[in-house]
């Protein structure tokens, strides 16, 4: 919890400038980051080298070259998996994470990777709508720890309507 808060202040603008500035939205970005990340701490997809075998190839992530699936492992807050994808956050940012995708394990990178997804996804929408699972749908293409995605999302509401 404190680590989000902390990050809210430090971002400030940031978040402004992404819309994220109502308690329901801060509730429900902090709370989907918190999960995707470990609670803060991996701004990196886990595995070793053999583990990244599997997006050898991928054509819908755009890892056409020998290498691209460890090279453009999953990076930042909400994890940017892909050549394809470093592509576009590089050009809508005109921050070159194509040619130094290791930037987004940097914190701010991590954010600005995290806030550029949420914008992309217009997951502003299911904030407003306080839709948990059509936001972790979206952002996980699944459900995978949506019992806890809505645990932080009540506590989030409450941190972020008391500040």
């Amino acid at each position: 919890m404190s680590k989000a808060l902390e990050l809210s202040k430090k971002y400030k603008t940031l978040l402004n400038n992404y819309g994220i500035n109502t308690p329901l939205r801060l509730a429900m970005f902090f709370a989907q980051t918190d999960h995707e990340s470990g609670g803060f701490k991996y701004t990196k997809e886990l595995g070793n080298d053999a583990y990244f075998k599997k997006y050898e190839g991928r054509e819908n992530l755009g890892n056409t070259k020998k290498g691209d699936g460890l090279r453009f492992k999953g990076r930042g807050f909400i994890q940017v998996t892909g050549r394809y994808n470093y592509t576009l956050i590089s050009k809508d940012t005109r921050i070159d994470y194509l040619n130094n995708p290791q930037w987004l394990e940097r914190e701010p990178d991590a954010m600005i990777s995290a806030l550029w997804y949420w914008q992309k996804k217009k997951l502003n929408t299911y904030a407003d709508s306080k839709d948990v699972k059509g936001a972790t749908k979206v952002i996980n293409g699944g459900y995978n720890g949506l019992k806890e995605r809505e645990k932080l999302y009540c506590e989030y509401l409450k941190l972020f309507s008391l500040t």
